[in-house]
């Protein structure tokens, strides 16, 4: 029998301010893909530089904000930007949906910069809308200056969030697609940087990112069996490897468990509507250990509810529901 409770409290709003801080070193995170709690990592919230990972951000920000066919005049700070390219002409007009395959398939600085002025009308503006998109996902860590990922020292997130971004970007299918895409044939031949995309061992989706400050920063998605989790590392040397092991390691110690069947819930005269079920990849035993806290509003003609998922006293996942 599941063990929850219902409990009436009122919303509090907490707003955090952006504080540079730029950690050294390296970190990982691995993350389930079905409700971001953290299953391994190290170093998780130090925030660093992420390179081309930006670009997961970007993404999603563009599919959010504007069409596939729209088309895009190229400036000549698009077409001039550093690093990476697609080559991407001048004067030129591309569409949308173009452009964000180069930027996630060949992590082209320039696409990235014609998509920016596109949606935001400039590189700043565009990144407000990044951070804004941040900020509303509680990834205090992270902080955008540019939709490339070219070293800015203020430019800065940690292992945890953007594994976060990936897990978040995945829910939108045009960016899942784009993102799983090994080969382009659309009047030119790209194949996805992503090594690992390419070997079917479960590796559906990510990014990989550089910079000398950075080092080499990777993104990958898995849908191993019925297991879905993000991992990610940020100046890692060894990066294909680790991604490999930790996703190895994932499998032989995590299992797919149902913590809260879809249904109606009665508890003190209250009845609590879930409209899915609750599943998260636990270790061997953890599911004895896992409790439920429903949070109701005060005010009585409110239907809102969220469903707490506790494991050892710690709060894992948060859920709409609905008070019957």
């Amino acid at each position: 029998m599941k063990k929850w409770i219902v409990v009436v409290i009122l919303a509090n709003f907490l707003l955090f301010n952006h504080v540079t801080v730029q950690a050294q070193g390296s970190s990982y995170a691995v993350i389930d893909a079905q409700n971001g709690r953290l299953l391994l990592g190290s170093n998780v919230d130090a925030r660093l530089p992420i390179a081309s990972l930006t670009k997961m951000w970007t993404a999603i920000v563009v599919i959010e904000n504007s069409a596939l066919s729209e088309q895009v005049l190229v400036s000549k700070e698009a077409a001039s930007v550093e690093g990476s390219s697609i080559y991407l002409e001048e004067g030129n007009s591309y569409s949308v949906e173009y452009l964000l395959y180069g930027l996630m398939m060949q992590s082209g600085n320039d696409a990235a910069t014609a998509l920016a002025e596109h949606v935001g009308g400039s590189v700043e503006g565009f990144a407000r809308l990044m951070n804004e998109k941040a900020n509303y996902y509680g990834l205090a860590q992270t902080y955008f200056t540019n939709p490339t990922g070219l070293h800015h020292p203020d430019h800065l997130s940690s292992a945890m969030d953007t594994a976060k971004m990936l897990q978040i970007a995945m829910k939108n299918e045009t960016f899942q697609k784009i993102a799983s895409t090994t080969q382009y044939n659309e009047g030119t031949h790209w194949k996805n940087k992503h090594r690992l995309l390419h070997l079917k061992d479960g590796a559906v989706a990510g990014k990989t990112g550089y910079t000398k400050v950075a080092g080499r920063t990777l993104a990958t998605y898995y849908e191993r069996d019925d297991k879905k989790f993000v991992v990610v590392t940020l100046n890692g040397a060894n990066d294909w490897n680790v991604h490999q092991g930790l996703a190895d390691e994932i499998d032989r110690t995590y299992e797919l468990e149902t913590v809260a069947d879809d249904g109606k819930y009665k508890k003190n005269g209250v009845t609590i509507f879930l409209d899915k079920p609750i599943k998260m990849l636990l270790k061997k035993g953890e599911l004895k250990q896992i409790q439920h806290v429903v949070y109701l509003s005060r005010h009585s003609q409110s239907k809102r509810a969220v469903w707490h998922v506790f494991l050892n006293d710690e709060m894992v996942i948060a859920k709409l529901a609905e008070k019957k």
